[in-house]
């Protein structure tokens, strides 16, 4: 069962938001578990407000000692299982990375957030070191501008892009006020009101893009395995 663990070290790079769009959107077909371990324990928070989807359990992370032990079960009962980790460098990252099938590293189009996600980058080699396999891994632009990019912008996201040793998402999840919407009321961008919030149907498109390559990329994984073992 795929564990994809949503990582950067750097707070505010839209991690939450983009872990907890993409468990929503799994779980309207798929039950799936998405583990809160951020310490300040946003989804746990959300998970108590109406509108969670059936389909989607949320397991509050304790501490670094139970994190393997939280995935594991999730797994066994799970086919998705998503972990939101703390947004710092730390012990807990790196055992959550240990046991993932994808890493997505959210980032923003800003020089910061670029030089955390290198740091993530370089924690996913290390860890392949010490666990002796591939952990795949792709860039994840997030809270960027749908229509005209800076030129800061352009940029940075040019360094990932044309890198050929980082894999980059293709799509980005784009500022929108239906994402910031379910944090304050609850539930997934599928159930909110389009009278009541400003383009979701650009949001319900950007998050099934998201979904989508998401689910591509965890195919095209389990077809390299295939291929390595029949090889």
């Amino acid at each position: 069962m795929p564990v994809i663990a949503f990582a950067n070290s750097k707070g505010g790079s839209g991690k939450t938001t983009s872990a907890l769009l993409l468990a929503c959107a799994l779980a309207e077909t798929k039950p799936t578990t998405i583990i809160d371990a951020d310490p300040r324990h946003p989804i746990s928070t959300w998970a108590k407000m109406p509108g969670k989807p059936e389909e989607l359990s949320v397991v509050t992370n304790q501490s670094e000692k139970t994190i393997l032990d939280e995935i594991e079960a999730a797994a066994t009962k799970d086919p998705f299982v998503i972990i939101d980790l703390e947004g710092t460098a730390s012990r807990l990252m790196s055992y959550a990375i240990s046991q993932a099938d994808l890493v997505i590293i959210p980032l923003k189009e800003q020089q910061q957030d670029a030089l955390a996600a290198l740091d993530v980058i370089q924690e996913i080699h290390r860890d392949m070191k010490a666990t002796r396999r591939k952990i795949p891994y792709a860039a994840l632009f997030t809270q960027s501008r749908a229509a005209v990019k800076s030129r800061t912008a352009r940029h940075i996201a040019a360094q990932f892009r044309d890198n050929p040793k980082i894999d980059t998402f293709d799509v980005e999840i784009h500022e929108r006020d239906a994402f910031a919407a379910i944090f304050s009321i609850g539930g997934a961008v599928s159930q909110l009101d389009p009278k009541k919030v400003n383009g979701l149907r650009k949001a319900l498109e950007n998050v099934e893009g998201f979904r989508s390559e998401v689910i591509y990329k965890l195919r095209g994984l389990t077809s390299e395995v295939e291929g390595r073992a029949v090889a």
